[in-house]
């Protein structure tokens, strides 16, 4: 019975750690000297391709649609007061999870016939940094960077995008209640 409450205690916290590990990783800096106000309009481009066309374009427009609600205006490159850069990289990653039973490791007078299991999962990561820099001077302004487990679901990644755009955008432009 004692062995079985071990059991179900140890398969609850890697229930509830599983969740916490992939969490979205989401931050944001900016030149608190630059002035955003100044800045109205854009241009977007791919700066590092992460090889998925479909994606890519999904996410161009993600983060196109979300500085077009903070009030700027998408404009050609030439134009543009503000040039958008979006970085991409993907990383397969393991995680190893080792289960015990019985009383293994002890080895005391004889005990010790425990057995432990170890499994391999493999998943990946996806970085997105977004990149804004002022046209003008060509300094960089923002930086947003995101990272999360990616899905095999298109759905599920479109989800994930909408909540990191939401996210990094947040408090954008900073310093906007200022101006």
């Amino acid at each position: 019975m004692k062995m079985r409450m071990q059991a179900f205690v140890a398969a609850a916290a890697f229930t509830l750690m599983g969740p916490m590990a992939f969490a979205q990783d989401v931050k944001v800096d900016f030149d608190k000297d630059a002035n955003f106000g100044a800045l109205k309009t854009f241009a977007l481009k791919i700066g590092t391709s992460w090889g998925n066309p479909i994606s890519e374009k999904r996410v161009s427009a993600e983060i196109e649609q979300a500085l077009t609600e903070k009030g700027w205006a998408k404009a050609d490159e030439a134009k543009a007061d503000a040039l958008v850069v979006l970085h991409g990289a993907t990383q397969v990653k393991r995680d190893l999870n080792t289960f015990y039973s019985g009383m293994g490791g002890y080895r005391y007078r004889g005990f010790g016939t425990g057995t432990a299991q170890t499994t391999v999962s493999e998943y990946t990561v996806g970085t997105l940094v977004v990149d804004i820099f002022d046209a003008k001077s060509k300094a960089l302004v923002f930086r947003g960077t995101a990272s999360d487990e990616i899905s095999d679901k298109a759905e599920k990644n479109a989800k994930k995008l909408a909540k990191v755009s939401d996210k990094m955008f947040k408090d954008f432009p900073p310093g906007a209640a200022k101006n």
